[in-house]
C-alpha cells in the first residue's frame, strides 16, 4: 500500500463511513474521507437523530393532557412554538455535525469537504466546496453513501416534500397529507399528529407497515387511529395540484384531499448517482443498490461498500457494525480482540410511532414457514399509566415461540416505551433464550416489561 496517497478512502460521512474511517484511522491506516455535505449522514441530519427530537415534541403534547388526571392544572393550554422548536433542533445537530468532525480529526482522517467520484479502481475524484479538483490514489476505496427518499414518477412531484424537508417546513402545517404505509410515514404521521397537524395517511396497500408482524401492524394501525392519524388504506395517488397555499391530493378513485403539506414517504433509494460505478463495472442490484458479497466486496477488487447504499438492512447500527466488520476484516481487529462477524439475525428495530413499537426476530408469519409447529403468547393491557390519564390507549405484547426447541424467535410490542424496553430482550434472543427461561425470569412489578416473563397462557399455535 506504499505507492498510494492513502491505504483507505472513504466516500460518505454518514454512519457507516465515519465508523469504518475512524476505526481504520486509530490504527494507524492512512485514512482519508470525502463528505459533501453535513457530517453524520442521514441519521444524524435528516433521519434518526431529529425525528426522535421532534417525537419528544409530541409526547409532550400527550404529557400535557394526561397530567390533568394526576392533579397538575395548567394556567392555559400549551401552545408549540414551531420556530423555537426548528432552531433549537438545528443547533443541536450543529453540535453532533462538530462531534464527527472532531473524530475524524482525533483519528488522524483527512476530511475533504466536497463531491467524490471515482476514476478508477484506485483513483477518487473530489469536487472541493471551494472549487477545487483534486486526485486522490488509494489502496482501498470504501462505498458509504447511504440512501435519499424517493419520490414516484407522477404529475405535480415537485409539489411535495419529503423526510429530508419535513423538519424545517416553513410554517407548522394545520393539515398534513402524509402518502406511504412504511415506518418512516407511519412515524412522521404519529408525529405530527401529536404536534397538532390533522393528519390524513394514504397507503395504497391493505395495511400499513408491511414486512412488521400483521397483528403488530393492525393494532398499531388502530392505535395510531384512537389518536387520531386518518389512515386510509387501499388509497393510491395519481397527481398532486397546488390548491393555493396548499396541496390538492387526487386519488385514484376520483376523490380528493386538500392539505397545506404533502409529504411523500414511499422509500428510499441508494445514493449512487455521479460517482462513476457504471463506468467501472460496479454492479447494481435491481433496486439500484450496490450488490456485495459477504465481505462487503463489490464486483470491482478493492472497492467496497456499507450501509444502506447496499440495502441489506437500512438501519444506523446494522451500518455500524458492517463498518467496524470490514475494518477487521481489511486491517485486522484491534490488539486482544476477535475479528467482527456480521450478523443480520435477531436485530432489533423501534418505529416511532405513537405509541411506538419494538420487535425483534421473528414475525409469526416468518416463524410459521420456518417452523412445523409454533406457540404464541400475547397480552393486550390498559397501562398502568393511563388508569388515572383517562387515555383509552392500550399496550400490546406478543412472544413467538418454536414447539420444538422452546427457543422464543420473536418478541413484538406496541406501547410507551417499546424502544427501551425490547433492546434487553435482543440480548435475550440472542442467547437463545427459551420460554422456560422466561417464565423463569422475575418481573419487575409495576411495568409493561413484566409482561414478557408472566405470559402464561397459550393464545394460540
Amino acid at each position: 500500500m506504499a505507492g498510494f496517497d492513502f491505504d483507505l478512502f472513504v466516500v460518505g460521512g454518514g454512519s457507516g463511513g465515519v465508523r469504518a474511517a475512524r476505526f481504520a484511522g486509530q490504527r494507524g491506516v492512512r485514512v482519508a474521507l470525502a463528505e459533501s455535505g453535513r457530517m453524520g449522514g442521514t441519521c444524524v441530519n435528516v433521519g434518526c437523530i431529529p425525528k426522535k427530537l421532534y417525537s419528544y415534541a409530541a409526547e409532550y403534547a400527550e404529557g400535557f393532557a394526561d397530567a390533568r388526571g394526576y392533579g397538575w392544572i395548567l394556567p392555559g393550554e400549551p401552545v408549540l412554538d414551531w420556530a423555537l422548536l426548528k432552531a433549537n433542533r438545528a443547533r443541536s445537530i450543529g453540535q453532533l455535525n462538530a462531534i464527527y468532525d472532531n473524530l475524524m480529526t482525533s483519528a488522524g482522517v483527512e476530511r475533504m469537504h466536497g463531491h467524490a467520484r471515482l476514476v478508477d479502481a484506485h483513483t477518487v475524484q473530489v469536487q472541493h466546496a471551494d472549487g477545487r479538483v483534486t486526485h486522490h490514489s488509494a489502496a482501498t476505496i470504501l462505498l458509504a453513501t447511504g440512501g435519499a427518499p424517493w419520490v414516484p414518477e407522477l404529475p405535480g412531484r415537485e409539489l411535495v416534500v419529503t423526510s429530508n424537508e419535513i423538519f424545517d417546513l416553513p410554517r407548522f402545517p394545520r393539515r398534513l397529507a402524509v402518502v406511504g404505509g412504511g415506518y418512516i410515514a407511519s412515524e412522521f404521521a404519529s408525529i405530527f399528529r401529536g404536534m397538532g397537524s390533522e393528519v390524513v395517511q394514504l397507503y395504497r396497500g391493505e395495511q400499513i407497515l408491511r414486512g412488521f408482524d400483521d397483528e403488530v401492524r393492525n393494532f398499531a394501525a388502530q392505535e395510531m387511529g384512537k389518536a387520531g392519524v386518518d389512515i386510509r388504506c387501499h388509497a393510491d395517488v395519481v397527481r398532486v395540484e397546488a390548491a393555493g397555499e396548499g396541496r390538492r391530493l387526487i386519488l385514484k378513485d376520483g376523490s380528493a384531499l386538500e392539505a397545506d403539506v404533502a409529504l411523500y414517504a414511499t422509500g428510499r433509494r441508494a445514493a449512487t448517482a455521479d460517482l462513476g460505478l457504471e463506468a467501472l463495472g460496479v454492479r447494481l442490484a435491481a433496486n439500484g443498490a450496490i450488490e456485495v458479497d459477504a465481505r462487503f466486496a463489490t464486483s470491482v477488487p478493492g472497492i467496497y461498500a456499507v450501509g444502506d447504499v447496499v440495502g441489506r438492512k437500512e438501519l444506523t447500527p446494522v451500518a455500524l457494525a458492517e463498518a467496524m466488520a470490514l475494518v477487521d476484516q481489511l486491517f485486522g481487529p484491534a490488539p486482544g480482540k476477535a475479528a467482527r462477524v456480521m450478523n443480520y439475525d435477531n436485530i432489533a428495530t423501534a418505529i416511532f410511532t405513537h405509541p411506538p413499537i419494538g420487535t425483534v426476530g421473528l414475525s409469526e408469519a416468518q416463524a410459521r414457514e420456518r417452523c412445523a409447529r409454533v406457540r404464541i403468547y400475547r397480552s393486550d393491557f390498559r397501562p398502568l399509566q393511563h388508569s388515572l390519564s383517562g387515555r383509552s390507549e392500550r399496550t400490546l405484547v406478543k412472544l413467538v415461540v418454536d414447539d420444538a426447541s422452546d427457543r422464543v424467535l420473536g418478541a413484538h410490542i406496541v406501547g410507551a416505551d417499546a424502544s427501551e424496553i425490547i433492546q434487553g430482550f435482543a440480548v435475550a434472543l440472542q442467547c437463545g433464550a427459551t420460554k422456560a427461561q422466561f417464565d423463569a425470569t422475575l418481573g419487575i412489578h409495576p411495568t409493561s416489561a413484566e409482561e414478557f416473563v408472566t405470559l402464561r397462557e397459550l393464545t394460540r399455535t
